[in-house]
């Protein structure tokens, strides 16, 4: 077994050491950015929006706060790298009584906020793990949960980071390529090959529920529930899409 350093376990208090030392690493950053910033600013007026943010940002550590919690614009000081300045996650490790005690988990998202929470198990996982897919389903349905833990911190990971998926699917494979929230379908197609993006002509689009129901492409295609879309067209999660270019 793993004894905690503190000998207790307490969400909260783990939390706050993290964050503090997160928070002493970004007032160390911008202690030492800001004579720079400013020295800019004097040469430079345009700089001083960047002297301004970082003004700010270092009001906000000083009390505590991360700029994440804070709703800080990460774009405005992305170039100083600050961690508190990015998007938070945290996975919570309980057992299978905390996992459905619906008390407990809202108090934990409470603490956690704005940031997202995952729960999960670790013993439960591991044993999941090893078991055949039918297996796993039966015991997750049997501590009443819909997914495991894993898939579920895939799953918020990918919302934090500003993720999603797109399908392209051939004769002989399908795959899922992972591009940005609001993309356009150049730069999806990007992704694939540059050719792709550089060349690109059209998409021909269709979500991936709807080409289940339809029972294949073709089938698709022959009720009209392809869609041609154009460079404008912004990518949405579960496209299936097939691109058409030429270079």
């Amino acid at each position: 077994d793993v004894v905690h350093v503190e000998g207790r376990v307490s969400p909260a208090e783990d939390m706050e050491t993290i964050n503090t030392e997160l928070i002493l690493a970004d007032l160390q950053t911008l202690e030492k950015a800001l004579p720079r910033l400013e020295k800019e600013a004097r040469m430079h007026k345009d700089r001083a929006v960047v002297v301004d943010a970082a003004l700010q940002a270092k009001e906000i550590l000083d009390s505590g706060r991360t700029l994440f919690s804070a709703g800080v614009d990460p774009e405005s000081l992305r170039e100083l790298f600050l961690l508190t300045n990015k998007p938070f996650l945290y996975v919570i490790n309980c057992d299978e009584e905390e996992l459905g005690d619906e008390a407990f988990r809202a108090e934990m998202t409470a603490l956690v906020a704005p940031a997202e929470a995952v729960f999960l198990d670790a013993q439960v996982e591991a044993e999941l793990s090893e078991l055949p897919e039918d297996e796993a389903l039966d015991l997750l349905q049997s501590i009443g949960q819909e997914e495991s833990g894993i898939q579920a911190l895939a799953r918020v990971g990918f919302e934090t980071l500003g993720l999603q998926t797109y399908l392209t699917a051939g004769p002989k494979e399908a795959r899922a390529w992972t591009i940005h929230k609001g993309d356009t379908a150049p730069e999806a197609a990007g992704v694939i090959h540059t050719d792709f993006q550089k060349g690109f002509i059209k998409a021909e689009v269709i979500s991936f529920d709807e080409l289940m129901a339809a029972g294949s492409m073709q089938e698709a295609k022959a009720h009209g529930k392809v869609r041609i879309e154009g460079k404008d067209y912004v990518m949405q999660d579960g496209d299936v899409v097939e691109f058409r270019f030429n270079v």
